[in-house]
């Protein structure tokens, strides 16, 4: 093709190019022109037809031959090539033209043009992408700068790449990249919630210093995980180290470490930490600081401390929330001491704290707790007045003391209220009651309350086991086989209770065939560890023997 005929082809498609780059001009999904083009070399006014006529001819009129790959080998300049990139607006699109400029007309690509095309593939999703020309940058002997590698770590991670994100921290190490710390911090964060702490840590171990200086944050984070997981030693080593690297901890760390302290039930060590707190200049307790003690005193019963501590919260300043008032009302309720419980339950006004369903459900349990049911019911009464909802632990704790009370009918009336409400019921709640009428004699109101349990959730191990027995005990043996037989269909293995009762009543009523065959079918099904249904032949022959017998 000869120069002249090459000039007419880009006069003809230069009227496709009007069409096409209009449609073109956008923004790159969420990244700006100014931050794709910042710092990269302007074109001149009369190259702009030059980089519209290449966009079309790469488009539409694929592929290119050996006369136009010369034509554009001599034309195309690093600036324009950027701008073809950048018009195509398309990641897809950008990245094959990236790659035959590259390979075939010897481009010598600015970093604009591989931090353009990393951001726009990165939000596209192409990571796999995005990291290959990566690759080709470095191979290229461009090194990325902190901000286009922190967005490239914060990508892959919001991705879940995290072995990708790691693996290119691991290949910058030698290159004097610096990681910001916050873009480490935002990784660091992202694989902590995503239960990847192991790699967390590693990933901190392998590249404080080398890649980034750990801040505060830094810390918090890993301190955070640790101790969600129950891992306070190590979190405490961490906690201890911050001073090494210069970072000092703040109240968010403190709290941190405070309530993992707690909840591993080393409560004086906290309650040191917090002492230290209000020793320091810097920084001071707030309300959750002390209501993490107060919460490991509660949980200890050590209530005297508790309330000790609640005191010299007051004193000090600062204003407890609901959260603390409910913590020591349930700690009362559990030590059965209900008249400093309900004190807290008065004293809630007069810190601007509202009681809440916890407050209320504390309140309901620490008088069923002590037998006073009557008062508890008085309180459910008042919350109902409140508009405050009943939730599934406020239904189970009433319903259980009205049942231990042997008040089946009240308790079966709040199970009939519990249908009418928008709550997940779980077996624990039906239970009580399905056993109250059971051992009342009224086995088909049992069954209906089963039937009713089925349509919101799953008999569980206690639900048969208290029909087995309650059927065998009124003498209605075929039924409790058949109980037994559904209990092991739905794969829910008796426990040795079960098959004993069932298989003693079975004898006393004279069907020794059916007790043995019980038996064969039930050593054989709790002697499986790895099955969670039982052989349907099995099944199949139990019914039988069952039939023959009978």
């Amino acid at each position: 093709m000869t120069l002249f005929s090459f000039t007419n082809r880009l006069s003809r498609v230069q009227a496709a190019s009007k069409a096409f780059i209009p449609r073109c001009r956008i923004q790159f999904h969420g990244l700006s022109h100014q931050q794709g083009n910042k710092g990269a070399k302007a074109i001149q006014k009369q190259e702009s037809w030059f980089v519209k006529v290449v966009c079309t001819l790469f488009v539409y009129s694929q592929p290119l031959d050996d006369s136009c790959l010369g034509y554009l080998r001599k034309n195309l300049t690093t600036s324009i090539e950027f701008e073809v990139v950048k018009w195509l607006n398309n990641p897809a699109f950008g990245l094959k033209f990236f790659e035959l400029s590259r390979e075939n007309l010897d481009i010598n690509h600015s970093f604009w043009t591989y931090n353009l095309l990393i951001r726009s593939l990165c939000h596209m999703g192409l990571h796999g992408s995005a990291k290959l020309v990566f690759d080709y940058m470095k191979i290229d002997g461009h090194l990325p700068d902190s901000t286009l590698l922190g967005f490239m770590i914060s990508a892959f991670g919001r991705a879940d790449e995290f072995d990708m994100a790691m693996k290119l921290l691991a290949e910058v190490q030698s290159d004097d990249v610096m990681v910001t710390v916050f873009a480490a911090n935002n990784l660091l964060n992202m694989m902590v919630k995503q239960n990847k702490l192991e790699e967390a840590v590693r990933l901190y171990k392998e590249n404080v210093e080398s890649n980034f200086n750990p801040d505060t944050w830094t810390f918090n984070i890993l301190i955070q995980g640790l101790c969600r997981v129950g891992r306070v030693k190590q979190a405490f080593e961490f906690f201890n180290d911050m001073r090494s690297f210069g970072c000092f901890p703040d109240i968010v760390s403190y709290n941190t470490i405070i309530n993992g302290l707690c909840r591993a039930n080393e409560v004086d060590s906290a309650r040191s930490l917090l002492n230290e707190i209000r020793s320091r200049d810097d920084c001071l307790p707030n309300v959750v600081t002390y209501t993490s003690v107060i919460s490991g005193y509660c949980k200890l019963g050590k209530m005297k401390e508790a309330s000790a501590l609640f005191s010299e919260m007051i004193n000090s300043g600062t204003v407890p929330s609901v959260v603390t008032f409910n913590v020591l009302i349930d700690g009362f309720g559990k030590v059965g001491d209900m008249l400093s419980a309900k004190s807290m339950y008065t004293k809630m006004a007069s810190f601007g704290c509202s009681a809440d369903v916890v407050t209320f459900t504390s309140l309901i349990n620490g008088y069923c707790r002590v037998g006073d049911v009557n008062q508890s019911l008085q309180f459910w009464s008042a919350m109902k007045l409140r508009n405050i909802c009943p939730n599934v632990y406020t239904f189970a704790i009433t319903i259980n003391a009205l049942c231990k009370e042997n008040r089946i009918h009240e308790a079966r009336e709040l199970l009939r209220e519990l249908q009418c409400r928008n709550i997940v019921p779980k077996p624990f709640i039906f239970n009580p009651v399905i056993d109250g009428f059971c051992k009342a004699g009224n086995l088909d109101e049992a069954n209906r309350i089963v039937a009713e349990m089925e349509k919101k959730c799953e008999p569980d191990k206690v639900t048969f086991t208290i029909l087995i027995i309650g059927h065998c005990m009124n003498g209605r043996m075929l039924e409790a086989i058949s109980i037994f037989d559904k209990m092991l269909s739905v794969g829910c293995t008796p426990d040795g209770v079960t098959v004993h009762s069932l298989i003693s009543c079975l004898f006393k009523a004279g069907m020794p065939n059916e007790a043995f065959a019980i038996s064969t079918i039930a050593s054989r099904d709790m002697k499986s560890t790895s099955s969670t249904s039982v052989d349907n032949n099995a099944h199949s022959r139990m019914n039988r023997d069952v039939f023959v017998a009978a």
